[in-house]
């Protein structure tokens, strides 16, 4: 884990609450403003402009102006200053971290990591722009035929809470790296990070390159619908993604879309009890409450081993203890905000009727957390597919164990989910594991590992969990456009 120092609140405010776009800080069109709170005490926070359609026109003209010249810049120079931009998020990786845990909830020592990350996916995005390659085409002697990669034009990104800032950064970077100009929706209960992100970029990317917009589903649907943004990438649920996806087949602008997951954890027979124990509560994301669209939440134990990894698992989550996300010893933080806590404690008391609670089920003791969205690590057992606990994406600290004994049903069960994000398959049986990883309806799988991404690995869904690949090569071209120049080379005198 990284190390966290402890920083004050009045340190880690971004000075600004307005809205940000050619290169300025603004108030909103109609004076809106909405109250950010932190989730695990119910402190306010600050007041942030809640953006309407009118400034969401006004950003895009903005950014338009934005892309004129980030466009014209030679790539080697986009991406120094993408690079300069990176260093100088590391340098403010504490304070950033810090109001990740104050508005979204996460441990503070998991959000430095993810400062981390974000500025490693900009280093990576700015060391492809000169990747963004076309082809030739051999046509004789007299004439060329090649193809160019062009920017699309404005680009918009909405991002969720669960990780505010990483998301925010990691989603600009390869529109930024491409050409394009950004407007970043941050999600509104947790913005204060890309507020702060804005701050560190003014002086380093061109006035319009990069703009944050805070504001809920109104300014994001008038983005979305907007003629002059030529395409969007959302991070949220397969309902939003639909939403969006329609939204945007008015104008014919591609989507990038990062959806839900119900992800499988498959152990088999020869993994020790302790490893499969071991791998499913690390696969839940506990640390964050579960609140991951990758999160394997369905755990398929094989029945020769299930007896012996259900004792494990209690033993295995009791390192995950909430407790209030700025402190760096917390391991696991809080539930982002109240519809969200609401949801997820509907979706126990549900299990606590379809299955067997083995532990977790409420809140903790701890008065100095009386106040906030926490819910216990929670884990249920004898858990059959057709319960609702077992298909429907719950977004918190939720894990349903399921026992196993024929491979074919099993396999069957696994892909019965609409969504398909994530599996991880734990075997020393690799010949068996690489054929259930070409089965298995998922855009991601992990073999005897769980929850890492890599960079420069492609990351998506398929089915219901999303359309596109992020973090790779493939999302940096998703934004540009093929040209195709045809060029005579006979003397037209």
């Amino acid at each position: 884990m990284s190390t966290v120092k402890e920083v004050k609140l009045p340190d880690v405010m971004p000075g600004h609450f307005g809205l940000y776009y050619g290169g300025q800080w603004r108030d909103p069109v109609q004076g809106g403003y909405f109250d950010v709170h932190n989730p695990a005490t119910a402190e306010l926070l600050a007041r942030v402009a809640d953006g309407s359609p009118e400034d969401a026109a006004l950003a895009v003209k903005e950014a338009r102006k934005g892309f004129d010249v980030w466009r014209s810049m030679a790539p080697l120079e986009r991406a120094s200053r993408m690079k300069a931009l990176a260093q100088l998020v590391r340098e403010h990786a504490e304070e950033l971290a810090m109001l990740d845990a104050l508005d979204g909830g996460n441990p503070v020592r998991e959000m430095k990591n993810d400062v981390m990350m974000a500025a490693a996916a900009f280093d990576y995005f700015a060391g492809l722009v000169t990747e963004m390659k076309g082809a030739s085409v051999p046509s004789g002697v007299d004439a060329v035929n090649f193809s160019v990669r062009e920017p699309l034009g404005v680009v918009v990104r909405i991002v969720p809470f669960n990780h505010p800032f990483m998301f925010c950064m990691s989603n600009a970077a390869a529109p930024l790296a491409a050409g394009n100009a950004v407007i970043v929706k941050p999600p509104a209960q947790a913005p204060l990070s890309s507020l702060r992100f804005a701050e560190l970029a003014e002086g380093i990317l061109p006035a319009g390159v990069l703009n944050i917009l805070n504001g809920g589903n109104e300014l994001g649907a008038a983005l979305v619908a907007s003629r002059e943004v030529a395409m969007v990438g959302l991070i949220g649920s397969a309902a939003t993604g639909r939403a969006v996806m329609r939204a945007c087949s008015d104008t014919l602008k591609p989507v990038l879309l990062e959806l839900g997951g119900k992800n499988a954890l498959i152990a088999y027979p020869d993994i020790a009890p302790e490893v499969a124990a071991r791998a499913a509560v690390a696969g839940m994301n506990f640390t964050w409450c579960g609140q991951s669209c990758g999160s394997t939440s369905r755990a398929f134990i094989h029945e020769s081993i299930y007896d012996d990894v259900l004792p494990l698992l209690k033993k295995q989550v009791a390192q995950f203890r909430p407790g209030l996300p700025t402190d760096p010893r917390t391991t696991m933080g809080c539930i982002n905000n109240r519809a969200q806590y609401e949801r997820v404690l509907d979706y126990i008391r549900l299990g606590r009727e379809e299955a067997t609670l083995l532990c977790g089920g409420g809140g903790p003791q701890d008065p100095a957390l009386s106040n906030g969205f926490f819910v216990e690590p929670t884990i249920f057992v004898d858990v059959e597919q057709s319960m609702r606990i077992a298909n429907e994406e719950i977004f918190g600290p939720v894990l349903s164990v399921i026992k196993w004994s024929d491979e074919e049903a099993m396999l069957s069960q696994v892909n019965a989910v609409e969504y398909g994000l994530t599996c991880s398959i734990w075997t020393n049986d690799l010949a068996r594991a690489h054929k259930l990883a070409g089965r298995v309806q998922t855009g991601f799988v992990w073999l005897n590992e769980t929850s890492r991404h890599f960079i420069g690995a492609p990351f998506g869904g398929y089915k219901q969990s999303g359309i596109g690949r992020t973090e790779s090569l493939d999302e940096l071209l998703a934004f540009t456009q093929l040209k195709h120049i045809h060029v005579n080379l006979k003397s037209q005198s």
